[in-house]
């Protein structure tokens, strides 16, 4: 016969929630500081064109 489970409790429930809200802060961080590094042309992992755009809008 079917058993229900037992119900987790608040704290580790507040336990496994902000592990996961820090793992997206991170996240966003790296990818933020990517691409900063990007705009900014001191990308180490990616070559750019240096592409001026505003030069050719006029």
């Amino acid at each position: 016969m079917a058993v229900p489970k037992k119900r987790t409790s608040i704290s580790k429930k507040i336990i496994r929630k902000t592990f996961w809200k820090k793992r997206g802060y991170w996240t966003t961080l790296k990818a933020f500081s990517l691409a900063q590094s990007i705009f900014t042309g001191n990308s180490k992992k990616f070559f750019c064109n240096k592409y001026n755009h505003w030069n050719n809008l006029n």
